[in-house]
This record gives structure tokens, C-alpha cells and sequence, in this order.
């Protein structure tokens, strides 16, 4: 996969959020709903490995000869270029194949440690998963940190067989997935925002798969606690969102809890409609009441405005 795929930028929430399930009906006979686009992967790659074992996990995910291969960053190609969405997915499969990304996913711990990556999800993915069988760690707001092999052409999710097989606990893996996310992450573009209301925002849009993941970096506090104050706020309500909060003012967080609803309801890989309060301490799940935040359903209301502005 291209850099440029993997580390393309968004214009970020204050003006246009891009919205990838958004390109019209098809992305060229590849559907735009996950569910769809991936039973049809999941048919192409039968078609064109017929000796693989070939079965569809969940919506953004396949179980190919017992290694799950995550469909994330496909989709993500996709949907820059879907005039040419069956030729990419044809590409990217072949590929696969061709350079053996696949069975890159049982190398040894030694080879894959720098490669360990972490991923939040809602706990609802194991409505349709085995909690047994999925490397996890619980976290708060309802969600859970599930690691990926992180391998050129694909990520590859760590399966509970895999960590065993290694040696390794839930809680090793987590701390080598956080300190390969800092060391990801050690340059991102953050734009700062000021509403009109006097809340300041924080986003990133770095758009690779981890922007979500973001929340656990270890330097976060210190690099945003003098832009947004000693608790403030995160949002991310889909995979490919982040976007830091003042604690204030009501009017302001009351505005974004809105977005915040529209974006989990209509982006691709949703998370939560939660917010994170982020202290000197660490994460935790908030009570939208305690900041006096009415909770509402799926809006369209856009969260910023022409009156916020973009602050250096």
C-alpha cells in the first residue's frame, strides 16, 4: 500500500469530514456498505484462490485459511479512488499472494513485535466473534483494545492462539502496542480549532487506521494540556476520527455530542458515541450529565460552523 494511502490527510471536522461510505451508490461494482463489500471480497478472493479456505468473519473481516485478515485499509483504498474499486480489490488481493503478506502472519514474536499495533472497538464485536478467541484488553465507554500485526499490504488481527503461541498475555500485548503507537505517532498534524462559544478543539487526521487509537498515547496529556486545560475530552466515534475537547463550555460540548452521534451513526467501523476524559491520571468514561450534556440521537447538524475558525 502506498504511504500515501496509508498516511493520507482529511480536511478535518471544521470543514469538510470525508466520509467514506459516501461516494455514491457503487464504488465501480464494489458496494459502499461494509457488510456487502466484504461478502464480496471475500468472493473475488475465492474466485481467484480457490484452494484457500475462505469465510467472512464480521463486516470488516475474513478468516482465510485461519488467519484473519482485517479489511480496513482495502476499504480505505477504495474509497479514494472508486471509479476503479474492483481493479484495486483485484490488485490487492493478487498482491497478497504474490509477495506472501499472508503468510507473513505467523512469523515469530521477533519479527512482528515492531509491528504490533493496537485498535479500540465497541464490545459488540463480539456478537459476532468469540471473546476467547480475540487477543483484547477491556477499556472503558463500552469498548475493548484488540491488537493487529500491522504487515505492508494488510493488518492481521492477533487471535488468542497466536499470543499463546508466542508467550505472550493480553497485557504484554498491550504494552508493546502502546509504545509502537507512540513511536508511530511521534509526528502528527494536530489543527486546533476555536468555537464560537469559546470551546477549543483539537483533530487529527492522519487517516491510516490508528487515528481512533490515538486516545492511548502516552504522551497526550502533556502535548494538549495547555491548549485545552487539566481535564479535557476525546471523541471517536468511528476508526478513522479523533478530536480533543475542552471540558467547556456547555454550549460548546452540547454542539459536539451532536456531531459526535452523526459521525458514529454514518461513518464506516464505528466505535462510540461516548466521550473520554483524559486527565493527568489517564482515560476514563465520562457521564455526559456531569458536564451537562443532553444525550441525543443520530442528527445532521454539522458540528462546526462558518463562525468557528482555525486557530495556530
Amino acid at each position: 500500500m502506498s504511504e500515501e494511502v496509508r498516511r493520507g490527510r482529511s480536511p478535518g471536522w471544521p470543514a469538510v469530514v470525508r466520509d467514506l461510505a459516501g461516494k455514491g451508490d457503487t464504488m465501480a461494482h464494489m458496494p459502499k456498505e461494509l457488510d456487502a463489500f466484504a461478502e464480496q471480497v471475500a468472493n473475488m478472493l475465492r474466485r481467484l484462490q480457490p484452494e484457500y479456505a475462505v469465510k467472512l468473519v464480521n463486516t470488516s473481516e475474513l478468516l482465510v485459511d485461519g488467519r484473519r485478515l482485517d479489511l480496513d485499509n482495502l476499504y480505505r483504498m477504495v474509497s479514494h479512488d472508486p471509479v476503479r474499486g474492483e481493479e484495486i480489490v483485484e490488485h490487492y488481493l493478487e498482491q497478497l499472494f504474490a509477495d506472501g503478506s499472508l503468510d507473513q502472519a505467523d512469523m515469530s514474536f521477533e519479527l512482528v513485535r515492531s509491528k504490533i499495533m493496537p485498535r479500540i472497538q465497541p464490545e459488540s464485536i463480539f456478537e459476532h466473534l468469540s471473546r476467547e478467541l480475540v487477543a483484547h484488553v477491556p477499556f472503558v465507554n463500552g469498548t475493548v483494545i484488540v491488537f493487529v500485526t500491522d504487515l505492508p499490504n494488510m493488518t492481521v488481527s492477533i487471535t488468542t492462539e497466536q499470543m499463546i503461541r508466542w508467550g505472550m498475555t493480553c497485557e504484554d500485548l498491550e504494552q508493546i502496542a502502546r509504545e509502537n503507537l507512540d513511536a508511530y505517532t511521534n509526528e502528527i498534524d494536530m489543527q486546533f480549532v476555536e468555537s464560537k462559544e469559546g470551546g477549543q478543539a483539537a483533530i487529527v487526521g492522519e487517516q491510516d487506521g490508528y487515528d481512533a487509537a490515538r486516545v492511548l498515547m502516552g504522551g497526550l496529556y502533556e502535548t494538549l494540556v495547555g491548549r485545552l486545560g487539566p481535564d479535557f475530552l476525546v471523541a471517536i466515534p468511528a476508526r478513522d476520527m479523533f478530536v480533543a475537547l475542552s471540558a467547556g463550555p456547555t454550549p460548546f460540548l452540547q454542539r459536539l455530542h451532536r456531531r459526535v452521534v452523526q459521525d458514529f451513526h454514518r461513518l464506516p467501523y464505528p466505535i462510540t458515541d461516548e466521550f473520554f476524559l483524559v486527565t493527568r491520571d489517564g482515560v476514563a468514561g465520562t457521564v455526559l450529565e456531569d458536564f451537562g450534556i443532553t444525550r441525543l440521537e443520530g442528527l445532521e447538524n454539522d458540528a462546526f460552523g462558518d463562525e468557528d475558525r482555525d486557530v495556530a
